[in-house]
């Protein structure tokens, strides 16, 4: 058993390790590869940037999942079969299948109806290997729940992939704060810590290439690989994380699912109904998001990244006073935490009404 030094330079050392490792092979991609997942030129753009470039992070996070999944046994030996549970073994199958249908997206662009398959079959690994939302009495109700976070979670982080650097940060806030918790609440699973510090090493040199002016992006690739392993976070730390105390209050658990994921939320909600009154299918790319009307407003792209940033540094902290230094939870805490949530929602879906693209001269 190591101590507590022990792990703070073993969780440590893998992360810069990981961060050396997700530069080089994000410098290795941008110099050899020069086509997968870059578009047809004459197809009609749906994302900020015009310039086409690779769509490549994607699969520098699913290596450095990987490559954590396998060191496990190395940093701790003698408990590698930790890392063959049930909930672990579907979460690689789920990330793996979510990674799959990303790169075969990228490549060829599949049809709407067979990702909703592949996503909704992603939902069905997690639920079978152990990793549903745990909220209702009726395990039906809980198993169509689940799917419809995960399907929710892989369309929600895919959509918000459409400025440099926005998705990346929304990710790492979400890794982040989920380690707090765990570290919060304990115990630690060293297993999970392992995963999600290699995950957060991997965003971070990502990140690098894909800041504002960007020469990488991560792809659907990327996008449904994190939208699966996100959804998974969620559950495990957020759905159905009890209280410090060990109680189980389901209010402060979706409370915290809301928070922690307010921004792809939000932004998904927004478009898809706006989309939807309109006429048109929430399922086709536009510039019509959140961090688009920021831009319209003003906002340099540099700084609509910034400004997530701080939403996400928020959500964090506001997501560590919950768990910290409320021991029971009531319905006051609920109405204030859900009256921030609104006030925000509120507030973007206004920024879409009174924001609009320049007029073309």
């Amino acid at each position: 058993m190591y101590s507590s030094t022990q792990l703070f330079l073993i969780y440590s050392g893998l992360y810069f390790a990981a961060l050396v490792f997700s530069l080089v092979i994000n410098s290795v991609f941008m110099r050899f590869a020069r086509t997968l997942g870059m578009r047809d030129q004459d197809q009609t753009p749906v994302r900020w940037s015009s310039t086409a470039k690779p769509s490549l992070g994607g699969i520098g996070f699913y290596i450095l999942f990987l490559a954590s999944f396998s060191l496990y046994s190395v940093l701790f030996p003698g408990q590698s079969s930790d890392a063959l549970r049930p909930d672990l073994l579907g979460l690689l199958a789920a990330t793996s299948l979510g990674f799959l249908m990303g790169l075969a997206d990228d490549a060829y662009n599949t049809k709407p109806l067979l990702k909703l398959l592949v996503q909704i079959a992603c939902g069905g690994i997690l639920i079978v290997s152990g990793s549903a939302i745990d909220l209702f009495d009726e395990q039906w109700m809980n198993i169509v729940l689940t799917i419809f976070w995960v399907v929710g979670m892989m369309n929600s982080i895919n959509m918000l992939d459409n400025m440099d650097g926005i998705t990346t940060i929304v990710s790492l806030s979400v890794l982040a704060t989920a380690l707090m918790v765990m570290l919060v609440i304990g115990p630690v699973d060293p297993v999970y810590m392992v995963l999600m510090v290699g995950s957060l090493a991997a965003l971070s040199g990502f990140l690098f290439f894909n800041w504002y002016p960007s020469r990488m992006f991560m792809g659907d690739t990327g996008s449904q690989f994190l939208g699966v392993f996100l959804a998974f976070v969620g559950i495990r730390f957020f759905w159905n994380m009890p209280s410090i105390e060990g109680d189980w209050e389901p209010y402060r658990q979706v409370t915290s699912a809301v928070i922690v994921f307010l921004l792809p939320i939000v932004d998904t909600s927004i478009v898809t109904f706006s989309r939807i009154a309109k006429g048109n299918s929430p399922f086709v790319g536009g510039r019509d998001h959140t961090t688009h009307h920021l831009s319209y407003a003003g906002f340099s792209d540099g700084q609509v990244a910034l400004v997530f940033i701080g939403l996400s540094v928020l959500h964090g902290f506001l997501t560590f006073v919950m768990f910290r230094y409320i021991p029971v939870w009531e319905n006051i805490h609920t109405l204030i935490f859900v009256s921030y949530a609104l006030v925000l929602a509120i507030t973007l879906f206004i920024l879409t009404k009174k924001t609009h693209p320049p007029k073309l001269t």
